[in-house]
């Protein structure tokens, strides 16, 4: 996978989670979770694009190890969010 292409994917991935919070409910937790998976998950692409100006390679290494801890953060929210059913967008 080149650069661009992880790029893309990261901002494709941002975009898809700040669709995904705008379908929950409108309630203290869909409030909260909402505006923490959204930070979370646009978080690996803002950081991925200040990895690309890394001043040294222990520089970009630190950068992408917060990418990927935001990225798991993300993950977890989305299994709470599940286990709550908190997306107003059911099936069935």
């Amino acid at each position: 996978m080149t650069k661009q292409e992880l790029e893309n994917r990261l901002i494709d991935f941002a975009a898809t989670i700040i669709i995904i919070a705008s379908k929950f409910e409108k309630n203290y937790a869909g409030n909260h979770l909402s505006g923490q998976i959204i930070r979370s998950g646009t978080s690996p692409a803002l950081n991925y694009g200040e990895a690309q100006s890394a001043e040294s390679k222990k520089d970009f290494i630190h950068k992408m190890g917060i990418c990927l801890k935001e990225l798991r953060e993300t993950f977890v929210c989305l299994k709470i969010i599940e286990k709550a059913n908190l997306s107003t967008d059911r099936e069935g």
